[in-house]
This record gives C-alpha cells, sequence and structure tokens, in this order.
C-alpha cells in the first residue's frame, strides 16, 4: 500500500447499457398465415453497480480504466421471445468509497460494508413488444416500444480511508514512528516534512487479544483546510476515523495554540469532525522531566484525555493503547 500503491481518487467515464427494443411480430406457422402479435419485450440494459469488498485498501485496481461500459440488453423477437438482458457490470471497491458526479461534485452514495452493493448508472429498460398492447379494441397493434437508452456520465470515486483511530498532527510530529512501534506497518520515517504522502495503516495489538486499526494521515498544515500544503487530498481520510489521536511533539514552543490550530483546520474542513472523540499525545517526552510534564499538563484543555509518550523510547505506549481502547469503546 506504500507509495504509488496507493490510490484514492479516480475519475472514470461510465456507460450503462441499452434497453433492447420489443418485437412487432405476428404469429405464423403451416396452419396460420395471419395470426395475432407475438412480439417479444426487449431485454433490460446492464446497469454498472460498485460492490464493497473488505479485502480491497486501495483504488489500485481502477487507477488506468479510463472507461467502463455495460453491455446493452438484446432486441425481442416472435413467438414472444424476450430479448436477453445485458449482463451488469460489478466494480468491487474498498469499504469508505465515495461516489460523487464529476461534473456537479455530488456525492451520490459510499460504500461502507463488505457486499454492499450500489447501482452508480441504471441500464435501460427493455420496450414492450406488440403482444403486450393487445386488447379487445386493437387486436392487430403494428408498432413497439423502443427500449430506454443508455446513461452516460463520468463519476469520480474517492476512499476515505476506514479506521479506528487517525493519527492527526503537523509534519514530523512522530506519527509514522508511533504507527511502526504499535503495528507492523513500515511506513516511510524521515526527519523533513511530508515525509508520509500516502495514508499508511496498521493493526494495533491490545489486551485480551483486542485490536484496532490505526491510520496514520499525512500531515496537516495551518490553512490545509483551504487547499495549502497536502490540503483537501488527505483530509477527507480523517472523516472515517471513531477517534483522533492529535499528535504535538514537545519541543513545540506553544502546545496548546498548535492543537487549536489543528482543531481549526478539521472543524474548516467539516464541522461534524468537531464533535468527534478524541486523545491528544504528546510525544518526545523523554526530553521532559515530570516537572515539566505537570506544567505542560496544566495548560492543555481538560475535556481532552492526554498522554505523554516517547515512541522511540517505548514510554506510555501501553497507556496511550488503553486510552485508544476506552473512547473507541465508549458509547
Amino acid at each position: 500500500m506504500e507509495g504509488s500503491n496507493f490510490v484514492d481518487y479516480v475519475k472514470i467515464f461510465f456507460r450503462s447499457g441499452a434497453g433492447g427494443s420489443g418485437s412487432v411480430h405476428f404469429h405464423k406457422d403451416k396452419t396460420t398465415r395471419k395470426g395475432g402479435p407475438d412480439g417479444g419485450d426487449g431485454g433490460h440494459g446492464a446497469h454498472i453497480i460498485l460492490r464493497g469488498n473488505k479485502q480491497l485498501w486501495t483504488l489500485l485496481h481502477l487507477k488506468y480504466k479510463k472507461h467502463i461500459f455495460a453491455p446493452d440488453g438484446a432486441n425481442g423477437a416472435g413467438e414472444l421471445c424476450t430479448g436477453i438482458s445485458g449482463k451488469n457490470v460489478i466494480v468491487e471497491v474498498p469499504l469508505g468509497t465515495v461516489a460523487r458526479d464529476a461534473e456537479t461534485g455530488k456525492v451520490e452514495f459510499e460504500i461502507t460494508e463488505d457486499g454492499e452493493e450500489q447501482i452508480l448508472l441504471k441500464g435501460g429498460r427493455g420496450g414492450k413488444g406488440n403482444a403486450f398492447f393487445k386488447s379487445p379494441t386493437r387486436q392487430t397493434p403494428r408498432f413497439a416500444q423502443p427500449g430506454e437508452p443508455r446513461v452516460e456520465a463520468a463519476k469520480i470515486l474517492e476512499l476515505k480511508v476506514l479506521a479506528d483511530v487517525g493519527l492527526v498532527g503537523l509534519p514530523n510530529a512522530g506519527k509514522s514512528t508511533l504507527l511502526s512501534k504499535l503495528t507492523a506497518a513500515k511506513p516511510v520515517i524521515a526527519d523533513y516534512p511530508f515525509t508520509t504522502l500516502t495514508p499508511q495503516l496498521g493493526i494495533v495489538q491490545h489486551r485480551n487479544h483486542n485490536t484496532f486499526i490505526m491510520a496514520d494521515i499525512p500531515g496537516i498544515i495551518e490553512g490545509a483546510s483551504e487547499g495549502k500544503g497536502l490540503g483537501y487530498r488527505f483530509l477527507r481520510h480523517i472523516e472515517r476515523n471513531s477517534v483522533l489521536l492529535f499528535m504535538i511533539a514537545a519541543d513545540t514552543d506553544d502546545i496548546k495554540g498548535t492543537l487549536k490550530i489543528l482543531k481549526k483546520e478539521l472543524k474548516n474542513y467539516n464541522k461534524e469532525l468537531s464533535y468527534k472523540k478524541s486523545v491528544l499525545a504528546i510525544t518526545k517526552s523523554d526530553l521532559l522531566d515530570d516537572e515539566l510534564q505537570k506544567l505542560i499538563r496544566k495548560t492543555l484543555p481538560k475535556k481532552i484525555p492526554v498522554v505523554f509518550i516517547s515512541a522511540y523510547l517505548g514510554h506510555g505506549l501501553q497507556e496511550l493503547k488503553d486510552v485508544l481502547w476506552e473512547e473507541l469503546n465508549k458509547e
């Protein structure tokens, strides 16, 4: 899932199938030259359907698909033969995939469950054959119904990472280091901004064989909600997290002010993020003695749990997992 293998945005031109036309036909056999109407209905055009697949973590398999077309329904025929319907096209996507119209930007639906299916584009209905229109007052209808036309549109598929805990912080806040210590994930770690360019996922092992999923989201800078830095590209991943873990380094000049900046950017992007459960981790706390920790704790908001950690030395990591697990399981 690292590097270019993580794809969270694709734009594809889709086209559903057209419905087949109904048939205009009259019965004929050895003994009947001018029988009644027996034109069959046209087949249904194929839908394009998105299906959730929990085994997928990225939209990589769709990266190079510029067009996806569904087959048309076949025309009806005599002897009340209905045309064959087009086979629906199933496009499998990871959980957390959002479908939106490329022209209007309107969100159409989101896939959140394994096996969940949503129709992206409906296929056209097949037209009725002339047999359908027979009545006591109209016994020889010489017309049939055409099939409904196909639907075509460009759609954008965006992935919002589904994780229990999302790591939120400025670049170089130690998010990748923490993820590597708590999980088997292997994020790129270096001492320069935006080392993480793609969301990284890992499974955290907790007490009694319990587990939860943690996601390292690329660093936020002031103005990210307005498109600065990596901007909107990764803020959307935070929307699907159950708990936000804010991470601020102990050597930050203004820890409280930095927390305000992070919360402001999330709120500007989506007000609902303000109501998510959250925890604050002060990283690199091996730089602090007990007295400094007490002084810092006094300056921080009382409503958010605070844990002092050192991912490098392993200090406070079990306490952090306990706090996160408690928050995840709160009503």
